[in-house]
């Protein structure tokens, strides 16, 4: 007997554990023997289970039919119905105790022992009510731990931003204490040389007086107690200028202790600096495209990846050792090319990988493909040399097309840039020393003579934006450094020291920055072009200020190799003092997944004339990917136009 009333039979005596879970179940009352069906079938409800058998709560069982299940006058045939079986679940019962819900009303409970029932089938009937049975406290549990966990990520979250926001803080304040202790030691230095001068006056003047008076024979008494008199007051002016040039040097010993401890903290925070803008580049990374958003901060363009800043990932993610972050990416593109053309456009959206700018560009294009030979150099995997040489092949097949063997701005553009044929000088240039194909070479070559041509063709300017286009692009002047080298412009008649000298004179800005916080700080860096130019007055590029940091290093290091030390230190200061700069930019990132990452807004303004055709970004502070990578190619010295050996 499975079931017992306690009333009438004592103490519950249960073979089984009893798991309360409520299913349908219908039934019919049928003979002992089986010979005869009782009533029709009824609709009842499990009240509990066990392995042997289950009390079944039913509702209106007339009084006669529960007279014979109280008497145990019958058997039940059972139809179970579980959601997770197609069939019912047959069974055969015995009644072993029934009672009234309350005396006289028709809902009653009938405690059954199963006499018939496959063993799978009741196998199945328990697994589901022990599912049943912990379902709910399970669900209950794991929405507290979620819901724990979440806490906690939150809080992580939260204290990670404050931290991370609190480092770019922390950075630009020593920034700004080192320029107003530098400041204080060039006064200190200017008004030393201005006491200085005056003693050595002074000195000056004594020596004559005792010069005069040694070469009189008989100076008269009163005439010599003068002399005395004016010696003694030259002394004491020149002694008191002595103690206050002792205290100024002294000053100026502290002021450049302080400049030095401030230095070595600024090295230590930029450094922690670079890694987190490093993250900043992964974080955005869409787990299945591998794109990267390219702005974060303007929502007219919040999805949008553009190819040149993908294929600037690339080699951060490769320089980083991060190859698998950066095959994604190539993977990417390796299958993305427009299937008519083989070209790439210049902007796909990063959710789903189709095109968002439907423009074919050439420089984009020439990027991915330097992109690719950095990426095959430093890993040794050819799986995208294929693709660099598609790309390759679209350039040269532009260059045939022109007179010049010029490279237009795309397949569909008629105008011609100085910035696309430098790119192609240096991708050709990579591709003819990894192949050996003397079609790159070719191809190289005839880039370098038609910007000889058409670029490096002017005395007051040393180098155009374009065919026929005298406008002054910043960047053009770096790459030009970056793409061919000092050794290749002088050996083509150019100066690259005159080069950096003209931007530095025509593109160089000091201009304020508000930062997020509210406060105001000088930057001083390049704009895209001759701000005076431009009624929009200065503006200062993350990006093509962190193009001239590398440019200076190049040049720094040639000076170095050629024993040059001095104009090598020249070089190697004005990186130091632009890259510091730079490091009054760096924003905390203002999106949940950026957990406030330092990254680099494009410019010092937003949505303002470039000078060149386009505006920069919208939001006062919004991310850019290509001013964040080039700062980290600045930091580290690395030029994305050239592969070093």
């Amino acid at each position: 007997m499975l079931f017992k009333r306690k009333s009438e039979l004592g103490a519950e005596q249960r073979r089984y554990v009893r798991l309360d879970t409520v299913f349908p179940v219908q039934f019919r009352l049928e003979s002992p023997d089986r010979q005869k069906i009782l009533s029709e079938w009824i609709q009842g409800f499990t009240s509990n289970i066990s392995r042997g058998g289950i009390c079944l709560a039913v509702h209106n069982l007339s009084p006669e039919l529960f007279k014979m299940c109280r008497e145990n006058k019958a058997i039940l045939s059972l139809e179970i119905e579980l959601p997770i079986m197609r069939r019912p679940i047959n069974a055969l019962a015995s009644i072993s105790w029934a009672k009234e819900f309350t005396p006289g009303s028709r809902q009653s409970l009938l405690g059954l022992g199963y006499t018939q029932i496959d063993a799978r089938h009741s196998s199945i009937l328990m697994r589901y009510a022990w599912s049943k049975k912990i379902f709910i406290p399970l669900v209950i549990a794991l929405i507290v731990i979620l819901s724990a966990a979440l806490s906690i990520n939150a809080y992580s979250n939260h204290q990670l931003t404050k931290n991370n926001k609190a480092l770019v803080e922390e950075l630009v304040g020593v920034l700004q204490e080192s320029k107003q202790a530098k400041a204080r030691i060039s006064q200190f230095v200017q008004s030393r040389k201005a006491l200085q001068e005056k003693i050595d006056a002074l000195e000056a003047q004594i020596g004559s007086v005792i010069t005069q008076e040694a070469n009189k024979v008989l100076p008269t008494s009163s005439r010599g107690k003068e002399i005395n008199e004016r010696l003694i007051r030259l002394n004491q002016e020149k002694n008191a200028l002595a103690e206050k040039l002792l205290v100024l040097s002294r000053q100026e010993l502290l002021a450049s202790q302080e400049v030095k401890r401030l230095d070595q903290k600024q090295a230590a925070l930029e450094k922690i600096s670079i890694d987190k803008m490093y993250n900043w580049l992964t974080v955005h990374q869409n787990p299945r495209t591998g794109l990267s958003m390219s702005f974060e901060g303007d929502k007219d363009i919040a999805n949008w990846a553009f190819t040149y800043d993908q294929a600037l990932l690339i080699q951060a993610y490769n320089n980083a050792g991060d190859i698998e972050r950066a095959k994604k990416l190539l993977d990417f593109y390796s299958k993305h090319a427009d299937t008519k053309s083989g070209w790439f456009f210049n902007a796909y959206y990063v959710n789903d990988g189709t095109p968002a700018e439907i423009v074919m560009h050439s420089g984009p294009n020439i990027w991915l493909g330097l992109a690719v030979m950095q990426y095959t150099h430093k890993t040794g995997d050819k799986s995208y040399l294929r693709m660099a040489e598609r790309i390759a092949a679209n350039i040269i097949a532009l260059q045939n097309k022109d007179e010049d063997a010029g490279i237009r701005g795309g397949p569909d553009f008629s105008w011609y840039a100085t910035e696309h044929n430098l790119d192609a000088y240096a991708f050709f240039n990579m591709l003819f020393k990894a192949t050996g194909n003397n079609k790159y070479k070719q191809a190289r070559d005839a880039s370098l003579a038609w910007l000889l041509k058409h670029t490096y063709d002017r005395q007051d300017i040393p180098i155009k934006r374009g065919k026929g286009d005298a406008t002054i692009a910043t960047d053009t002047y770096a790459w030009s450094i970056a793409a061919i080298g000092p050794e290749k412009l002088i050996s083509i008649g150019m100066d690259p020291d005159k080069i950096l000298e003209f931007v530095e004179e025509n593109c160089r800005a000091e201009v304020s920055f508000r930062r997020p916080n509210g406060q105001t700080v000088m930057v001083n860096g390049f704009d895209f072009a001759p701000q005076r130019h431009l009624a929009r007055g200065g503006v200062v590029s993350s990006e093509w200020t962190g193009q001239m940091v590398v440019s200076f290093k190049i040049m720094a290091d040639y000076y170095l190799k050629k024993g040059d030390l001095e104009r090598a230190r020249v070089y190697t200061d004005k990186a130091n003092e632009y890259l510091a700069q730079l490091g009054n930019m760096i924003i905390s990132s203002s999106s949940p997944s950026g957990q406030g990452e330092g990254c680099l807004p494009y410019a010092t303004q937003d949505y303002v004339d470039t000078g060149h055709g386009w505006m920069t970004p919208k939001g006062s502070h919004t991310g850019s990917v290509s001013g964040t990578a080039y700062t980290i190619f600045a930091y580290y010295g690395f030029n994305p136009l050239e592969i070093k050996e």
